[in-house]
């Protein structure tokens, strides 16, 4: 588990002051929720890390708890954040979203207002506070705990309303969902001439080139989707088999679940292929076209075919959430544990039953992968969140590339944020009741492959931990949206509701406050320099993977430990006419199925 420490207060060390430097943009104070400044001083040192359209809603002087010794600054609240500045401290124009200082809106799990007699949670705008709080923590949804007494002496009326105005913000960020991205470009760079750091697969050229780099000749980028008009929760573009029609496509999608029909997610360097499909919606009623078109994808040139139920043996979102809120609770630095039941209460959190699940089914999918060359499609439902999970951790078992931190990030780009994994709403940011971290446990997957296997990755367990932060916060879209069609709207890729998409990165139009050039993988908006290099892994060992993405004969049994359990229930074509190939990693064999 490779946040354990988290629940800790996080350090705020005092810089050595710099000259003032403010980012351009408005910058406004709402006088009548904020008391006037003691001093000149004062005032311009709260304004001069606002980010343009922010506004500063509430603050007031306090001392950051927690720390030894105490950090005496100003709470600030504004539209976007909530954050704590020491005095003396100036925020970088390097660094405008360093999250270290700062809790957005999002992120704040819950609110306690505490006094020497009382202790409320503050958990909507109708909440009740009845008395001027002494000090008010913050729990974030990452673990981290911010801690602010206030002083004395006149000023406690700030207090009360610094504190209510982190309720207000916090509420109305969520109902209107106001998440919509900062507009923002480093010093020196022109931000109608960058370029995204890696690429967003928003484009057919992204597309082809990935195709192309992964050797997938028996592929084509298919064009039926630039639209969104055959699934909104699709990326623009997919790969389907050289032989099979858009028209053809666009009919068979129909019989899937949400329009997510099957289509390639990797190739592998051995010649087997790697799919994805949602669940087929067996009151349909294809004709023999739409048979011949399905079975074409599925089959993908090859002779055998499986087909894998993906969530079988794996939690489900419920329980993800659940043992997600549990370990959440036993991290933070108020949980009653007494330290010699800590590791027995971790164990009953079940997380790490959850990631142990994981690891060994995705162990075992890379066995199918890697050992024959055949076609392994990967079934759910939705086809949103574990398809993704288990094909990026494959592809992390048995692709050097991949665990490089260029080729991670790609991967994540492709597999989570093009695909249309609801990110927003499985982390609680629309409200309805769908909430599971499921992309938090993947990372959690990913850390501890880093743990057992340092050698082989490039990234390091510093920039997990940046990734997992970088969720929640609101300066880039890319967590911040459940479709790649809601993302490119709310940038201003459409024209117009008719779905007609401009591609490229674009100028967003006056008064969207959007910049659809920036993504959560603009690293130097929220790092400097030195924590960027602290990304990199210093155990990794290039010579330890070889060019070749075929898996040397450790990689597919990375995490295993005895015999291989059995793939689970494989989901049968429904339509009874397909000749299926089902592989039993235990026994090694095949055995054919209709």
């Amino acid at each position: 588990m490779w946040w354990g420490a988290r629940g800790q207060s996080f350090n705020i060390v005092p810089q050595k002051e710099e000259p003032e430097m403010g980012l351009s943009g408005p910058k406004s104070v709402q006088g009548s929720a904020m008391p006037e400044p003691r001093s000149h001083q004062l005032g311009s040192c709260l304004v001069s890390g606002c980010l343009p359209g922010e506004q500063i809603l509430a603050w007031a002087p306090g001392v950051r708890k927690g720390l030894e010794p105490e950090l005496p600054g100003t709470l600030i609240c504004t539209n976007l954040r909530v954050t704590f500045q020491p005095c003396g401290w100036q925020r970088s124009q390097e660094t405008p979203l360093n999250s270290e200082y700062d809790f957005s809106l999002v992120n704040i799990g819950q609110l306690e207002a505490v006094s020497s007699l009382s202790r409320v949670q503050l958990h909507r705008p109708g909440s009740l506070l009845k008395f001027i709080p002494e000090e008010i923590l913050i729990h974030g949804r990452d673990f981290r705990l911010l801690r602010v007494g206030f002083e004395a002496g006149g000023l406690e009326p700030q207090a009360f309303q610094v504190t209510m105005a982190i309720v207000q913000a916090r509420a109305q960020s969520s109902q209107t969902q106001q998440y919509t991205g900062i507009t923002m470009s480093k010093a020196g760079q022109s931000s109608s001439s960058r370029k995204p750091p890696i690429s967003l697969m928003e484009t057919s050229e992204d597309w082809e080139t990935e195709k192309k780099k992964q050797g997938a000749s028996g592929w084509r980028v298919s064009l039926v989707n630039e639209r969104f008009d055959v699934a909104t929760s699709l990326p623009r573009y997919f790969w389907v088999p050289n032989r099979t029609l858009d028209s053809e496509v666009r009919r068979a999608f129909g019989h899937f679940h949400q329009g997510r029909g099957p289509r390639l997610s990797w190739h592998h360097p051995g010649g087997s292929d790697l799919l994805r499909c949602g669940g087929f919606y067996t009151a349909s009623d294809p004709n023999k076209e739409d048979i011949r078109a399905v079975e074409s994808m599925l089959q993908a040139g090859h002779a055998d075919v499986v087909l894998v139920d993906t969530v079988d043996e794996l939690p489900s979102l419920a329980d993800v959430q659940l043992a997600h809120l549990r370990l959440r609770a036993l991290c933070l630095p108020d949980s009653s544990v007494a330290e010699d039941k800590w590791l027995s209460a971790l164990e009953g959190t079940r997380w790490l039953d959850y990631v142990r699940s994981c690891l060994r089914k995705a162990s075992d999918i890379s066995v199918l992968v890697t050992s024959r060359v055949r076609s392994v499609i990967l079934q759910e439902r939705c086809d949103r969140d574990f398809n993704g999970f288990l094909s990026s951790l494959v592809q992390l078992l048995s692709a050097p590339e991949a665990r490089t931190l260029f080729g991670f990030q790609s991967l994540v780009q492709r597999e989570w944020v093009a695909a249309g994994h609801p990110f927003l709403t499985r982390l609680g940011g629309t409200g309805v009741s769908e909430k599971a971290p499921v992309f938090l446990l993947f990372l959690d997957c990913v850390w501890q492959l880093l743990q057992q296997f340092p050698a082989e990755f490039e990234f390091s367990e510093f920039f997990l931990l940046a990734l997992h932060d970088s969720v929640r916060v609101p300066d880039t879209l890319t967590f911040l949206r459940d479709t790649p069609w809601e993302r490119g709207k709310q940038s201003g890729q459409f024209n117009s509701y008719t779905q007609v998409y401009t591609p490229g990165y674009s100028q967003p139009p006056v008064g969207n406050s959007v910049n659809p050039q920036l993504s959560v993988w603009d690293w130097g908006l929220r790092y400097s320099n030195e924590q960027i290099l602290q990304f990199h892994n210093p155990g990794y060992d290039p010579e330890q993977c070889p060019g070749s993405w075929l898996p040397r004969q450790q990689k597919a049994w990375l995490i295993r430990s005895g015999g291989s359990p059995h793939i689970g229930e494989l989901v049968l074509y429904p339509w009874g006419c397909c000749c299926l190939d089902i592989w039993d990693p235990r026994s090694g064999s095949g055995n054919a199925a209709t």
